[in-house]
């Protein structure tokens, strides 16, 4: 049996000897089917299916948007998990923005584990002659429309002194990498996921670089900071440093604590495994738990607690 088989038996078998459980069936928001985040979704429903012997199967349901994820949460019931930016579930929790007036629904939320991160890609052509951000005065840029990458480029653009100097091109973000290949625009930006497929698409026919932010321009962002490792991209042979809006995901109130430990466990024990055929899962670590915003499920805290992963303050 191959190492690969056997770490899959392994798990099966592991909780196959966890006390009996009912087939239990879960929903799991996601994203737009088109986005890398769905992807994401149906290789966790496939893992927790496997891992837990099919005790657990997870209904993977395409979404419009992260606030639509949350909003959903307070009437879909105990079986519901979702995925979206901390930022979001805390303004839930406190009746903030988009979720005035206060709804008690909303302070059921428990986090379970994280997913990888929004990580925002300046990602310009080698022959473009720009080096830095200040070098994109005056060259022609994509952004897209209406995604978190297009509103994070604008306003960092803006927080970098570059307003109205850049020429941002009117067209939708699937347009960037024909448009960077024909030598139309000298670069775009993207927010997804890294290795971001778009950005491993435009670096395979073209020469590209990736632009790396200094560390007053992340203090300008107010976002968190993250290295892109060198040899992530063809052609981009150094560390970048850029910005990123973490992901989580979370359960509706009212969850099983046996169901929020299944899930988790499930999910932690088959990362390596999903890294196997997408190398995003290798960004994901215990130590970004941290970012989630929300307490814990208890299930998920009996599961940390058992593998030994540190619980960061205020989770409990």
């Amino acid at each position: 049996m191959s190492n690969r088989l056997l770490a899959v038996a392994t798990l099966a078998l592991a909780f196959a000897l966890q006390p009996a459980m009912a087939q239990t069936r879960i929903t799991y928001k996601s994203a737009k089917a088109s986005s890398s985040y769905y992807q994401m979704a149906v290789q966790i429903a496939e893992a927790v299916k496997t891992a837990s012997g099919g005790q657990l199967l997870v209904t993977v349901e395409e979404s419009q948007g992260s606030v639509q994820n949350v909003k959903e949460a307070a009437i879909r019931g105990s079986a519901y998990v979702f995925t979206t930016p901390p930022a979001l579930v805390g303004l839930a929790m406190r009746g903030e923005k988009q979720f005035a007036p206060r709804n008690p629904a909303y302070e059921g939320i428990r986090s379970l584990f994280v997913i990888p991160s929004l990580t925002m890609h300046y990602v310009v052509r080698a022959d473009a002659g720009v080096e830095t951000f200040a070098d994109l005065a005056g060259k022609r840029f994509v952004i897209g429309k209406g995604s978190f990458g297009a509103t994070e480029a604008a306003r960092n653009f803006e927080a970098f002194g570059l307003e109205g100097k850049v020429e941002l091109v009117d067209v939708e973000l699937n347009a960037a990498v024909p448009a960077l290949r024909n030598n139309q625009v000298h670069g775009f930006a993207t927010a997804g996921s890294w290795p971001a497929p778009n950005v491993i698409e435009a670096a395979a026919g073209t020469g590209v670089k990736l632009l790396s932010m200094s560390d007053e321009q992340v203090a300008l962002t107010k976002r968190t900071r993250l290295v892109i490792p060198a040899g992530t991209y063809p052609g981009v042979d150094a560390d970048v440093v850029t910005t990123s809006l973490p992901v989580g995901a979370y359960a509706g109130g009212g969850m099983a604590d046996d169901t929020a430990y299944a899930l988790t466990r499930a999910f932690w024990e088959s990362k390596g495994e999903m890294a196997r055929t997408s190398p995003w899962w290798n960004g994901v670590t215990p130590e970004m738990l941290a970012t989630l915003g929300a307490p814990l499920h208890p299930g998920a805290v009996r599961y940390y607690r058992e593998s030994g992963i540190a619980i960061p303050a205020g989770l409990e």
